[in-house]
């Protein structure tokens, strides 16, 4: 009996351990003050960048095909914890990206939001769109060591053991998300045309292959950041029952354009 309690006591050890070591190789989140941000082109790009990752539709319509920003899931210009934050992105790029099989640079994963998230159309990766929101990103970065993943990078986890339930998300997404979302999943737009809270279903949403149209991705980000402003306060189970309702709701189909090349750009002049 003795030896078991010790194999127990030491199993646990064990695991606390490795999870210390595990947070210790996460760098600290931390955004730069954006007094950082120098002057002349440097600064000029950067600033260029958070407009175009803010106002994606506006300032990119060749490229968009939907009513989103890319900070329609990049929550607070990409800055925010558990909401696919762009800081310390820089220095972890190219990575394998398990969806495309292969290692991707920052501009072909930028590109693949475009094509999936965006519905739309890739951009040259010489384009000085493309430079800007890389300029941006890099600038997030500030102070974060190479190759080190930052606390809070991606979305939060989620118990997915759970069973998700259709059901039960339909009467909660009446409940918590249609207010600002649309009993029909339309989103809410301002009579100008722009969009206060995006769509999330139908012509003018994410495409089918967007990470948004899978329960778990979905189910991640509202766990963490739905409803706006009451970060948190639904359950691991209630965040996949409402995702399961609406990743699965009609949306336009993934279709793969071709790459972007070095000096062609898409967007209009």
């Amino acid at each position: 009996m003795k030896i078991l309690s010790r194999l127990l006591l030491c199993s646990v050890l064990l695991i606390l351990t490795n999870n210390v070591k595990a947070d210790a190789q996460l760098a600290k989140f931390n955004v730069p003050n954006d007094s950082s941000i120098p002057e002349g082109p440097q600064g000029v790009a950067i600033r260029q960048g958070k407009k175009i990752l803010n106002e994606t539709r506006v300032l990119l319509p060749n490229n968009v095909g939907n009513a989103l920003n890319c900070t329609s899931c990049h929550l607070s210009s990409g800055t925010a914890p558990k909401a696919a934050p762009f800081v310390g992105l820089w220095g972890i790029f190219p990575e394998f990206n398990q969806r495309d099989g292969h290692v991707v640079t920052l501009s072909q994963r930028i590109n693949d939001c475009f094509e999936r998230s965006m519905n739309g159309q890739p951009i040259s990766y010489t384009s000085e769109e493309m430079i800007n929101m890389l300029a941006y990103m890099n600038w997030l970065s500030t102070g974060v060591p190479t190759g080190q993943e930052v606390s809070g990078r991606g979305f939060g986890k989620i118990d997915l053991n759970l069973t998700p339930d259709s059901v039960r998300g339909k009467v909660l997404y009446a409940q918590k998300c249609s207010s600002c979302h649309g009993a029909d999943g339309g989103g809410l737009k301002l009579p100008t045309g722009s969009y206060i809270f995006p769509p999330l279903w139908g012509d003018h949403s994410f495409n089918d292959g967007a990470g948004m149209a899978r329960t778990s991705t979905a189910a991640a980000f509202i766990r963490y950041k739905m409803p706006e402003g009451m970060d948190g306060s639904l359950t691991d189970q209630e965040a996949l029952d409402i995702a399961e309702f609406f990743a699965h709701q009609p949306r336009p189909k993934y279709k793969l354009s071709s790459i972007a090349t070095p000096g062609k750009n898409h967007v209009k002049e």
